[in-house]
């Protein structure tokens, strides 16, 4: 199981990276509530009977998800000024 653990781990921050390149940083607020979001499922215990292996790939993908995603896009985001006061050289 913790070979499968691993690779699904991976595919999800590969997916949230993917997301961050493709779409770019979206609004900060969105990243900021992505990353308060996965600190949330992080550190709430999972309900009475949603105890094992299973439970806990969802519950860390879903965590790791959010936060590289928020977390990444928070790292990314520029302001709308600052995109129009970059110098372009030719």
């Amino acid at each position: 199981m913790s070979l499968w653990a691993i690779a699904i781990y991976a595919v999800v921050l590969a997916l949230a990276l993917f997301l961050l390149v493709h779409f770019k940083a979206q609004a900060w607020y969105w990243h900021v509530l992505s990353a308060l979001l996965a600190l949330g499922v992080g550190l709430v215990p999972p309900p009475a009977g949603w105890q094992g292996p299973l439970y806990d790939v969802l519950f860390g993908c879903t965590f790791l998800f959010l936060f590289v995603w928020g977390l990444g896009g928070i790292l990314m985001y520029r302001t709308h000024e600052a995109h129009h006061t970059r110098h372009r050289h030719a």
